[in-house]
């Protein structure tokens, strides 16, 4: 292979553990992983609908999308195109047709440090797709890129293999081997919530933590 360009090997995904964070609200899996975990600046640009499937990273050149065409004949049906274009926004590294061709192939989302164009075809769809930008100028097609290695998405440093999750709170990536521990920690935080949400409805919501942290700070 030649420098700079760079495909490992797919890592699969375990449908049984994606399944386990079907519908659960990407803010709460985002405090359960300490708030550490999710990617920051990228903005839903779909109509509407959960994002949930496998990480298939991608990292690219910045304006430059050769290696994304690749990884849409690699990946499987459940992969999301986790992509890493250094969060640079002057040219657009996906558009409609790549959109069309991601759905018609199985994949389940798109998470892009980078730009997107076509706007107007993500707003009225609902297949899941995050971007930094948008813009109207087109991608390079050269390279270099590599496929299926760690790349920094907002922040975050996201692994094949990963799982992914987004709602339009924005987007986490949950790491296999701690996904079971996690769901269950992220369903029970829902039930909590569900619990404070009655008390606020028959008056008997508690707020007194907040004088407890005052005063651990000094503030009598």
């Amino acid at each position: 292979m030649s420098n700079g360009f760079r495909v490992l090997p797919r890592v699969p995904g375990d449908p049984a553990l994606v399944e386990l964070f079907r519908d659960l609200p990407v803010a709460n899996i985002s405090d359960t992983l300490h708030r550490m975990s999710g990617a920051l600046g990228l903005t839903p640009r779909h109509r509407g609908g959960y994002l949930l499937g496998t990480a298939l990273t991608v990292k690219v050149r910045p304006g430059d999308n050769l290696m994304i065409h690749r990884a849409l004949q690699l990946g499987q049906p459940g992969d999301v195109l986790v992509i890493d274009g250094g969060g640079v926004v002057e040219r657009a590294l996906i558009g409609e047709i790549m959109k069309r061709v991601a759905q018609a192939r199985g994949f389940a989302g798109y998470i892009i440090d980078g730009a997107i164009r076509d706007a107007q075809a993500f707003a009225d769809d609902d297949f899941p797709c995050y971007s930094r930008g948008i813009t109207h100028r087109g991608p390079y097609k050269d390279g270099p890129g590599e496929i299926n290695v760690p790349v920094s998405i907002g922040g975050a440093v996201v692994h094949p293999g990963d799982i992914v999750a987004g709602d339009r709170d924005g987007v986490v990536f949950i790491p296999p081997a701690n996904a079971r521990e996690i769901a269950t920690a992220t369903r029970k935080k829902g039930s909590d919530e569900v619990a404070t949400m009655a008390s606020i409805a028959n008056g008997t919501y508690d707020d007194a933590w907040v004088q407890e942290v005052l005063a651990s700070k000094g503030l009598r």
